[in-house]
């Protein structure tokens, strides 16, 4: 199937993006890399009347250090990441989340923006960027404002964007020497969203210790380092008898394991 018709528009700017998003209240899709939004308008899962490109912003692929933590706009591209073209502060723990998401042609054009602002749980970046403590920023018509990434993905592709605003890129900390990594995932063959996700970011000297499970109910799980808490905090969302229950306690308590050795 193809996408229904729609109307296309190409912003130059986050300002012209947020107008022409308030202008089509309601009718309108931003589209960044299309890897995920397009899929869906062909199958009909998802419908708009207007289409605002915005993988030519170049104020979306800007990154860099603000203050103590390092600033990574939302039109980054996975390849980016992969590539070591944007500056890694988390020790090589992005650049190898990013290695692992799907294809390379899917990484070439998919960004982090776009597969945050989706809100798709069996999402890489949701997950392993709730483990940093990310935080996104928003920019509307009212001017910037921050949400943790906790805060911001509310349930299954549902997100705290208002109407008119854009995903203007995420916070991250610098991880320290002492900081310990670990993510895996489960996928039934290679590319496809996972089945089960846990990313584990451990880091003494900023406070961070942080085990989330994804690509399990609406949205990323944050659960506790304790495995016996861990099994229970699970439990009281997957059914403990199930093999989905069975199989996000193994691949969880694997990269517990390897971020605590």
């Amino acid at each position: 199937m193809k996408a229904a018709p729609v109307t296309y528009h190409r912003a130059q700017s986050i300002a012209q993006a947020i107008e022409l998003t308030a202008r089509y209240d309601g009718t309108a899709k931003l589209m960044a890399g299309g890897q995920s939004l397009m899929p869906m308008m062909n199958l009909r899962m998802s419908f708009a009347e207007q289409v605002i490109d915005i993988s030519g912003i170049a104020a979306l692929r800007e990154s860099g250090f603000f203050e103590d933590r390092f600033f990574m706009g939302a039109g980054v591209t996975h390849a980016m990441i992969e590539d070591g073209r944007v500056e890694d502060p988390t020790r090589g723990y992005l650049r190898h989340v990013a290695g692992g998401i799907a294809y390379r042609s899917v990484r070439n054009r998919g960004t982090v923006g776009g597969s945050l602002a989706h809100a798709d749980p069996a999402a890489d970046w949701p997950a392993a960027l709730r483990a940093l403590d990310a935080v996104a920023v928003i920019e509307g018509p009212d001017g910037e404002r921050q949400v943790p990434l906790a805060e911001f993905q509310r349930g299954l592709m549902e997100t705290a964007l208002g109407a008119a605003e854009v995903l203007k890129g995420v916070l991250l900390p610098r991880l320290s020497g002492k900081a310990r990594w670990s993510y895996k995932k489960f996928c039934r063959k290679a590319g496809e969203f996972a089945h089960s996700i846990a990313a584990v970011v451990v880091d003494p000297s900023l406070g961070i210790a942080n085990v989330v499970v994804g690509a399990i109910g609406g949205k990323p799980l944050r659960l506790s380092m304790d495995e016996k808490l861990l099994r229970h905090e699970l439990a009281a969302v997957v059914e403990p008898s199930s093999y989905e229950f069975q199989l996000h306690c193994t691949i969880a308590k694997r990269a517990l394991a390897e971020a605590t050795q």
